[in-house]
C-alpha cells in the first residue's frame, strides 16, 4: 500500500512537470532557436550581397581562380559549411565545402543571382548558392541562457526530490505504521496502536486511530461479557428457548429446553423443527408465517410437540423473527394444563351445569353444524323450541330446588328419546331445542314432539304435573340460516303458547305478522320514551250516591305523532315482557303525581286521591323513596294515593316486593287490590297484605243484569259477598266498568262504596279534565251525560 501511495505521488509531480514546466522549457528553446536562425540567415543574406558584387566581374571573365578564391572566403564563415558557384552557360561550377563526411544533418541552403553592370545593363550571369547546418533547439542556446537553464532544471529536481523526501516521511511512514497495526489488529486480533506522534493531519488521524482502537477494545470487551450473559441466560434460563435459521431448522436450543423435551443437542440442531410437531398440528405450524408474511412480526401458535420419550405436549410458541441473518429467536412453553383447562372450560361454557346439556352458546355453535351438514346431505333439519308450562308454579309453590328436580328428570327421559346425531340443549330457564336431521324433517318432528308429549303423563318428584308448548321449524324450507330457523320456531311455540299450550305448531308465514305487529309495538314504546309520547290521562272515580267525585285513576296512554293513542293492553303486555314497564311506569307516575298537583287546587279537589297502577316489576328497593320524592316536590299528602297492584304481585308472595308493598304502607299511600275476582282471587290476601281497597273486575260488573238468570243471581251473590266480607276487614269496595244507569242502581243497594265507568266519565287528558272541572258544574254533568 505504501508503494502504491509514493508511485502516486511521484507520478503526480512528474504530471506536473511535464505539464506545467516541460513546455515552458520547450517554448523557451524554441524561441532561443528561432532568434538564432534569423542572425544566421540575416548574416548570410549580407555576404550573399557582397560575395554576389564580388563575383560578378571573375564570373564575367571566367575567371575560375578568383571565383574559387572568393568561394573560398565565403566558406571560411562560421556559419557556410559549403558554397557552390554556377554561370547559367554552364562552363564553370565551383563548389567549396567543409562538412565533414559523418556529418548527417540537414543542411539549409540560400542562392542569390549574380549580377553584371555592363555597357549593355545589367546581366545575370550566374547563381551563388550557399549551405548552412539547420538548427535544432539547443543550437541556438547562448552561454548564459545555458546556465539559466542549468539553474532552472536544479531547482526544480531540487523541489521534486524534497517533495519525494517530505512526502515519505510525513505521510509514507504514518501510513506504514498504520496499516501495519490495522494487518497486525486483523491478523492477530488485537487491538495495536500506531506509534506516532505530530501536531499535523497525521498526528490527529493516528490519534483518532488509537482512540478508536481503545473504544474498540472496551465494545469488544463488553460484547464479549454480554456474549458470555447471554449464553448463561439462554441456558440458564427456565424457559425452553430455541433458535431458528431461515430453513426452519434449529440452529440452537437451551439446556432447559433440553432437560424438558429428553433430547440431546447433536440430535436436534440442523433438524427441521416441523418433524417434532405432530402430524395434526404440523401444518397449523408450516402456516404461521405465509399467515403473517412480515418478517419482522411476532408469530404465536400453539402446537402438538413430541418429547424424546413419545410424550406429547401441547406447547404455545412465540417466534420474533429475523433478528439476524434470517435467525429467529423462540420460546416454547408448555401449555398441556393450560389447553387441558382450557378445554374443559369450553366445555362448561357451552355445556348447562344444571341438565348437561348444551346451553345457548353450545347449541348456536351445534345448530351451525348441522346446518352445513344438511347441505353437505340434502337433508332437512327441524329445530324444536320446547318451552315448559306451568313451570314457574313449581318454582313459586314446591321451591327452586324441586324445579331443578323437574328439570334433570325432564332431560334423563328426554334424552332416551333421542338417537345418535340428535342434539338437544337448554336454552335458559324452562326453555329447550331439539336438532333433528331428516330427509322427512316435518314428520320426524311432530313424532318427536308426541314423545316429548309422552315424557309429561307421569308426573315429575311425585305429583308436579307439567306440560310444553312446542315450536318447530324446518331448515331451509322456513329459515335460509341458524338464526333465522332458531328465531321462527321461537314464534312458532309463542303461537302455540297463545292457542291454548300444551303441543306442536309448526312455523307458519303468518305468525310473522304477530311478531311484526310485536316489534312495531316494540319500537313505538322505545319511541315514546325517547320522544316522550307516553301521557297519564285520568278517570274519576265517584260516590255511587251522589256521584261526587272522590278520586282518579291514572291510566297509561301512548299518543303517538301518527296513529293517535294506541290500545294499551298490547303495549303494557309487550312492556312487561321486554322489562320496559319499569321506565314506562315512572314516567307515568310522575305526570300522573304532576297533573294531580294542578286538580288539587281546583274547589273540592283537596281531599280527592289518585290512583296509580303498578306492574309487578316496579315494586324495586328504590320504588318508596322515588314516591317520597314525588310527593314532596308537588306538596301532596301520602294518603291521598292509593297504590293499585293485581293478584298477580301478592300471588308471587317475593320479600322483597312484600318489603317494598309494607315500605308504601308505612309511609301513609294506601294499597287497592285490583280486578279482585279474576285468576286466583282469594280474600286470604286480604289479611295477609295490607290492602285498604278492593276493587271488583267489570266482568262480574256486567254479568249481575244478565237476561240469564242464573248467571244474574251467581254474578250478585259474588258481588254482594265480596262487599260484605271487605267491609267487614275495613276495606273500600270500588265496581270497575259501570256503564249503566241499571247496573248503577244494583250495586248502589248492594251496598257498594264507589264506582268507576262510562256511566260518570271517561278517561280524559289532565288539561280537558282541568278545564271540565273549572268550568259550571252543571255544564260539566250535561257533558258527561252525552259522553255516556
Amino acid at each position: 500500500m505504501s508503494h502504491s501511495v509514493e508511485n502516486r505521488f511521484f507520478a503526480i509531480v512528474c504530471g506536473a512537470l511535464l505539464i506545467f514546466v516541460a513546455p515552458l522549457f520547450v517554448l523557451f528553446l524554441f524561441l532561443s532557436s528561432e532568434r538564432a536562425e534569423k542572425e544566421i540567415k540575416d548574416h548570410i543574406s549580407v555576404l550573399l550581397v557582397a560575395n554576389a558584387q564580388a563575383l560578378a566581374k571573375p564570373l564575367w571573365d571566367l575567371d575560375e581562380d578568383s571565383v574559387t578564391q572568393i568561394s573560398a572566403t565565403t566558406v571560411a564563415e562560421g556559419a557556410i559549411v559549403k558554397v557552390n558557384v554556377r554561370d547559367l552557360s554552364g562552363q564553370l561550377d565551383v563548389t567549396q565545402s567543409t562538412i565533414p563526411r559523418s556529418y548527417k544533418g540537414l543542411l539549409e541552403s540560400v542562392a542569390r543571382p549574380i549580377i553584371y553592370n555592363g555597357v549593355d545593363g545589367a546581366k545575370n550571369l550566374g547563381t551563388i548558392t550557399v549551405y548552412y547546418p539547420a538548427l535544432g533547439l539547443f543550437d541556438g542556446l547562448k552561454n548564459e541562457e545555458i546556465v539559466f537553464i542549468s539553474i532552472f532544471i536544479f531547482a526544480v529536481l531540487t523541489v521534486f526530490g524534497a517533495a519525494l523526501i517530505g512526502n515519505r516521511i510525513f505521510i509514507i511512514q504514518p501510513l506504514m505504521r498504520l496499516t501495519h497495526a490495522v494487518e497486525a489488529t486483523r491478523r492477530l486480533g488485537s487491538r495495536h496502536h500506531v506509534d506516532w506522534q505530530s501536531n499535523d493531519e497525521m498526528g490527529r488521524l493516528a490519534s483518532s486511530f488509537n482512540d478508536m482502537q481503545s473504544k474498540l477494545e472496551r465494545e469488544e470487551t463488553e460484547l464479549k461479557l454480554a456474549h458470555r450473559r447471554a449464553t448463561d441466560t439462554y441456558n440458564l434460563t427456565p424457559a425452553m428457548l430455541f433458535s431458528l435459521d431461515k430453513d426452519d431448522c434449529i440452529a440452537a436450543v437451551s439446556d432447559y429446553w433440553l432437560a424438558a423435551t429428553g433430547y440431546a443437542r447433536s440430535d436436534v440442531v440442523g433438524r427441521k423443527f416441523a418433524s417434532l410437531v405432530l402430524p395434526e398440528s404440523r401444518e397449523i405450524y408450516t402456516e404461521r408465517k405465509r399467515s403473517r408474511p412480515d418478517s419482522a412480526a411476532r408469530l404465536d401458535v400453539t402446537v402438538k410437540f413430541l418429547c424424546r420419550d413419545d410424550r406429547v405436549m401441547d406447547v404455545l410458541i412465540l417466534e420474533t423473527t429475523a433478528i439476524q441473518d434470517g435467525q429467529s429467536l423462540s420460546v416454547m412453553t408448555d401449555v398441556t394444563d393450560l389447553k387441558q383447562s382450557e378445554d374443559r372450560n369450553l366445555r362448561q361454557a357451552i355445556t348447562d351445569h344444571l341438565t348437561g346439556l348444551l346451553n345457548r352458546q353450545g347449541f348456536e355453535t351445534a345448530l351451525d353444524a348441522k346446518i352445513n351438514e344438511a347441505d353437505l346431505r340434502k337433508r332437512e333439519l327441524a329445530c324444536l323450541f320446547v318451552d315448559l308450562d306451568r313451570f314457574k308454579w313449581i318454582n313459586d309453590n314446591m321451591g327452586h330446588a324441586a324445579g331443578d328436580a323437574a328439570l334433570r328428570e325432564l332431560v334423563s327421559r328426554m334424552q332416551a328419546r333421542l338417537v345418535p346425531g340428535d342434539i338437544a340443549a337448554r336454552l335458559g330457564g324452562d326453555e329447550f331445542a331439539i336438532l333433528l336431521l331428516a330427509e322427512d324433517a316435518e314428520k320426524r318432528a311432530f313424532d318427536m314432539a308426541a314423545r316429548i308429549a309422552e315424557l309429561f303423563e307421569t308426573p315429575f318428584g311425585g305429583d308436579a304435573r307439567l306440560s310444553a308448548s312446542i315450536g318447530i321449524a324446518i331448515y331451509p324450507r322456513h329459515a335460509a340460516n341458524a338464526a333465522e330457523l332458531l328465531l321462527k320456531s321461537d314464534i312458532a311455540m309463542y303461537a302455540k303458547k297463545r292457542d291454548g299450550k300444551n303441543g306442536a305448531q309448526i312455523f307458519d308465514n303468518s305468525m310473522l305478522d304477530d311478531s311484526r305487529r310485536r316489534a312495531e309495538l316494540e319500537s313505538y314504546i322505545e319511541g315514546g320514551l325517547s320522544d316522550d309520547w307516553f301521557e297519564a290521562h285520568l278517570q274519576p272515580i265517584v260516590n255511587i250516591d251522589d256521584r261526587s267525585i272522590a278520586g282518579f285513576e291514572a291510566l297509561m296512554r301512548l299518543h303517538h305523532p301518527q296513529k293517535g293513542i294506541l290500545p294499551p293492553a298490547r303495549i303494557i303486555d309487550v312492556a312487561e315482557e321486554t322489562g320496559s314497564i319499569v321506565r314506562i311506569g315512572n314516567r307515568v307516575m310522575e305526570k300522573a303525581i304532576s297533573h294531580f298537583a294542578r286538580l288539587s287546587r281546583l274547589d273540592g279537589m283537596q281531599d280527592t286521591y289518585l290512583a296509580i297502577n303498578f306492574s309487578p316489576l316496579q315494586f324495586e328497593s328504590g320504588l318508596p323513596v322515588r314516591i317520597a320524592a314525588l310527593l314532596s316536590r308537588h306538596d301532596i299528602r301520602p294518603e291521598r294515593i292509593v297504590v293499585e297492584i293485581t293478584e298477580a304481585v301478592l300471588m308471587d308472595d317475593n320479600p322483597e316486593t312484600r318489603t317494598v308493598i309494607n315500605e308504601i304502607c308505612r309511609y301513609g299511600c294506601r294499597i287497592a287490590l285490583d280486578d279482585f275476582g279474576t285468576g286466583y282471587s282469594s280474600l286470604s290476601y286480604i289479611n295477609r297484605f295490607p290492602v285498604d281497597i278492593i276493587k271488583i273486575d267489570q266482568s262480574f260488573i256486567r254479568a249481575i243484569n244478565d237476561t240469564a238468570s242464573d248467571v244474574s243471581a251467581k254474578s250478585r251473590m259474588l258481588v254482594e259477598s265480596i262487599t260484605t266480607l271487605s267491609h267487614k276487614m275495613n276495606c273500600t269496595v270500588i265496581a270497575e266498568g259501570i256503564e249503566t244507569e241499571e247496573e248503577c242502581a244494583t250495586l248502589r243497594t248492594m251496598g257498594l262504596d264507589y264506582g268507576q265507568g262510562y256511566l260518570f266519565h271517561r278517561p280524559q287528558h289532565p288539561n280537558d279534565l282541568l278545564k271540565a272541572l273549572a268550568g259550571p258544574r252543571a255544564d260539566y254533568l250535561s257533558a258527561v251525560a252525552q259522553a255516556s
